[in-house]
């Protein structure tokens, strides 16, 4: 349904000419526009989806990933420049003046003043970019108040990730293949580990930066992900990550699928176990996390409703 579904973006674009569209809006368009497409293709992805609203998400990352087979098939199609990107149809070939806005969305608060942002809202939006990539990344919260603080004050610092995250290596594998990995002990999960911030500026980067450091040491990559990155904080942040090996992540709180990896990850031959086992006698989300590795490694395969999407709008 490839070209059938650039061929739709194009087609709820260009009966709104000048109108602009983000990702997540123009699927939902499609999926509202075109319900027996969309169910069809629905039942022959390999995905489940528990809700209308996962389906969606999907749709929305292959607009995004469509965008460039998209504009070359047709070129009347635009995008804007920064993020969120927004689409829209126009037979000009300069950008069209001014802001014309799309379907509804979410806008300030009835009082005027921009809704409070949380740190807890960029759980939901990195676990939902992971969630689309492949192959996809597994991502369980880690609620350092659940800790027991055995070190006593202060002896936890700096040890919990926001985050946690499995990577199944294999899931795309011939069943042969899976079954030859598993007698020769070949691996098949990377263990990833993350620390969110809402902002990166210059005045925290390098305590953002090396707190990251210190609660990724026990995973196969570390990333420090945040919603903005202060535009001077960059040319540092890849020194220190060349250093350190820990990745850095832009999150698009508008379109989650558009986020992207701005610096990857170095990544770690083993699994410090040590430290993971100082992190698993402290805190019980932890150990759990590593509960459902071993279920993996045991079973073979994930269970999705074991990864939950995080709540959002908490105070961490």
């Amino acid at each position: 349904m490839a070209d059938t579904f650039r061929d739709r973006i194009f087609g709820v674009l260009k009966v709104n000419p000048g109108q602009r569209y983000k990702a997540f809006e123009i699927a939902q368009l499609v999926f509202k526009q075109y319900p027996q497409e969309c169910a069809e293709k629905r039942s022959k992805s390999k995905q489940k989806f528990e809700t209308d609203t996962d389906f969606i998400w999907q749709l929305a990352a292959e607009v995004s990933s469509n965008r460039e087979d998209l504009q070359e098939k047709h070129p009347e199609i635009q995008t804007t420049e920064g993020r969120p990107r927004r689409y829209y149809y126009t037979e000009k070939r300069e950008p069209v003046e001014g802001e014309t806005a799309g379907p509804a969305e979410a806008g300030p608060a009835s009082n005027g003043k921009e809704p409070k942002k949380h740190e807890s809202d960029l759980y939901q939006v990195l676990f939902l970019y992971l969630k689309s990539e492949d192959p996809a990344v597994y991502t369980r919260r880690i609620d350092e108040k659940k800790s027991s603080n055995k070190q006593g004050k202060s002896g936890n610092h700096w040890l919990h990730p926001d985050l946690v995250g499995l990577e199944v290596l294999d899931s795309s594998w011939k069943s042969e293949v899976r079954e030859c990995a598993k007698v020769l002990n070949g691996e098949r999960a990377k263990l990833w580990s993350f620390e969110v911030k809402l902002q990166v500026e210059r005045w925290n980067l390098r305590e953002c930066f090396f707190q990251a450091v210190s609660n990724s040491s026990w995973a196969h990559y570390g990333y420090l992900a945040a919603g903005e990155f202060e535009d001077k904080t960059l040319k540092e942040l890849r020194m220190l990550s060349a250093a350190h090996g820990i990745g850095i992540i832009q999150l698009d709180a508008e379109v989650p699928s558009e986020s992207q990896i701005l610096i990857p990850a170095r990544e770690r031959a083993e699994v410090d176990w040590d430290a993971a086992n100082r992190l698993a006698v402290e805190n019980p989300d932890f150990h759990h996390f590593l509960k459902l590795v071993k279920q993996f490694h045991q079973i073979g395969e994930v269970k999705v409703s074991d990864w939950p999407e995080p709540q959002s709008g908490l105070k961490k």
